[in-house]
């Protein structure tokens, strides 16, 4: 036998609201009357008028979570339909925020029929005094994400039963918003027992009263309260490069941008060198905002935007990461995975998509890495340090014989045998490298303030005293 539900709303508020139809219905029927909650209004009502209803309260207390309430509630209602059509009365409209109805809905076998229920959000945007065409969010107190949320609109949060909700609710607005931001509290909308409360965000979990009728709304949010959005950086960087605008942003390319790229990606590195978490921040962002005018650019000549890009990479690491995003029959490499990125285009060489602007040591240790992915590479360390020797050698016998061309090309050979050295022991051979700079840099800078407070100077002073001072320097580290 198939089931037959039935599926009625009880509006939002008491009697008065209640369609005469829909009181017919619930009045006439002899049988008994399944609800998912007795805790409404009309119902107690009803009761006092003789209707008979049997609820699944006693089901919330049995489970930990609001998932498992609806779906045992279901599973009971489809067992009870199948020996008889039955009614099922749900708190306002059927169809807004209530999730066992679209469980019901989404077993197929059952016939729904579903009548009555003025939800509540009519009575809520008379209360608020809000029209929905400006923009609104409805959000499910106990199911949603921060990702999701859309501050630029009117939101209302429902099903904020409790004081544990609420909680919930404030401290993922706080993320976004000030403790101060004023927000509105409804309780009860559209009836004789509706209360509308202004208060502070960081206040919402210390109301009194909180109930199953307890609404939250928030206000669309000013665009300065929301810098740190992304919506709100791409509208600045359009700006920028907009209508009266910025003169130099606007004159920039993709071209002339380059250099400032390479600036901020040094700048993040040396940040990530020292450690210092607010010049990673700093940084990082100055490489974001690289992104963000290239993208611009991108978008004013019209064969790109940021979304593009997004778009972009969001692809690539999912492909990437069948693991994570998928199932895949059959395991493949990082590299297979790219391959398959590129396989429409046509491949003249395993090197072909070598950075040549990079530094030279990134690049060599680049091609090494790129080559020994088909087996080109040097089977121990002891042959790499025996070639090391050879190219030493090399380049002492072309300075020897005054061929300074022939000295030049075997001095890039021990750098590049050098970079595969480090490539073998794991180590980066460009930030090896800047590392060293770096602390020659400090180790001679104290030896200039050394001698400074001394009233000397270094270019007067002897090997063996500049010596001295370079072995201070390093104790100092």
């Amino acid at each position: 036998m198939q089931a037959n539900i039935e599926i009625v709303g009880l509006g939002s508020g008491d009697m008065e609201q209640l369609p005469l139809g829909v009181y017919r219905t619930l009045k006439q029927t002899e049988k008994v009357i399944y609800t998912r909650t007795l805790d409404h209004p009309v119902i107690e009502e009803l009761i006092e008028e003789g209707v008979r209803f049997q609820s699944f309260d006693h089901i919330y207390e049995a489970n930990e979570d609001f998932d498992s309430v609806y779906k045992t509630i279901v599973k009971n209602l489809l067992e009870i339909a199948k020996k008889e059509p039955i009614i099922y009365t749900v708190p306002g409209h059927p169809m807004l925020a209530e999730k066992t109805v679209q469980l019901l809905l989404a077993n197929k076998s059952t016939k729904i029929n579903i009548s009555g229920g003025q939800s509540y959000l009519d009575a809520m945007f008379t209360t608020l005094q809000i029209d929905p065409i400006e923009g609104l969010q409805f959000m499910d107190a106990n199911a949603f994400d921060r990702s999701e949320i859309s501050y630029q609109q009117h939101m209302i949060f429902c099903q904020v039963y409790d004081a544990f909700t609420a909680s919930e609710v404030k401290l993922t607005l706080l993320e976004d918003l000030p403790a101060d931001y004023e927000i509105t509290i409804v309780e009860a909308a559209g009836t004789a027992n509706e209360k509308k409360t202004n208060i502070p965000l960081e206040q919402l979990d210390r109301l009194e009263g909180i109930s199953n009728l307890t609404s939250v709304y928030v206000p669309p949010v000013p665009d300065d309260l929301m810098l740190h959005s992304f919506r709100q950086l791409r509208h600045i960087i359009h700006t920028l490069r907009g209508p009266g605008g910025c003169p130099w942003d606007k004159k920039q390319t993709h071209m002339s941008l380059r250099k400032y790229l390479l600036e901020e990606t040094y700048e993040l590195l040396e940040a990530i060198e020292i450690e210092d978490d607010e010049a990673i921040i700093e940084e990082l962002g100055d490489v974001l905002l690289q992104v963000m005018l290239h993208s611009q650019i991108g978008e004013d000549d019209g064969y790109f935007s940021v979304d593009d890009v997004i778009e972009r990479i969001a692809r690539k690491m999912i492909h990437r990461h069948p693991h994570v995003f998928g199932n895949n029959e059959k395991e493949k490499t990082w590299d297979e995975l790219k391959a398959e990125e590129k396989q429409s285009v046509e491949h003249h060489s395993l090197l072909e998509n070598i950075n040549w602007l990079s530094p030279a040591l990134e690049v060599a240790e680049s091609i090494q890495r790129k080559t020994a992915k088909i087996g080109f590479d040097w089977e121990n360390k002891q042959e790499l340090w025996d070639k090391f020797s050879e190219e030493k050698q090399e380049f002492i016998e072309a300075l020897e014989n005054g061929l300074e061309h022939e000295a030049e090309v075997e001095f890039g050979d021990i750098l590049f045998v050098l970079a595969n050295i480090a490539r073998h022991e794991g180590i980066q051979p460009e930030i090896a490298l800047n590392r060293t700079n770096k602390k020659f840099y400090e180790r001679f800078s104290y030896m200039e303030e050394s001698v400074s407070n001394k009233g000397k100077s270094l270019s007067k002073m002897t090997f063996k005293e500049l010596n001295t001072l370079w072995n201070d320097a390093k104790e100092k580290e």
